[in-house]
């Protein structure tokens, strides 16, 4: 069993800044790739950024330029910097993490965090 503990959420005006992190405990074999997803109120959830093990980064076109990911000290351990933000950032934000485990490949979710951008 993995845990993703989250932290780092609230809420901030427009234009400014928030740091996410996430930090995975447990049964941690292979990580492949760690990051963040999110979801608004009435609409699909969506990814932000990812990380894969190798440091290959992906980015939201919504989010490129304004948002950064990164590997913290902290083992297993991955951080989102978001500045510039916009009300259109607002979202409950989830961690996710996969990888390969003894049993095969794993995935998991953490509880999530709201982020909210006031105009």
């Amino acid at each position: 069993q993995v845990q993703l503990v989250e932290s780092g959420g609230g809420l901030a005006q427009a234009g400014g800044s928030l740091r996410l992190s996430c930090a995975a405990s447990g049964r941690i074999f292979s990580v492949n790739v760690m990051g963040w997803y999110r979801q608004a109120p009435g609409k699909q959830r969506e990814l932000v950024s990812t990380i894969t093990s190798g440091g290959y980064i992906t980015y939201a076109d919504s989010v490129k330029g304004r948002f950064t990911i990164s590997r913290d000290n902290a083992p297993n351990t991955r951080l989102l910097q978001m500045n510039n933000l916009k009300p259109d950032d607002t979202a409950v934000y989830y961690c996710y993490i996969g990888g390969t485990g003894l049993d095969g490949d794993y995935n998991y979710w953490g509880q999530g965090t709201q982020v909210t951008v006031s105009s």
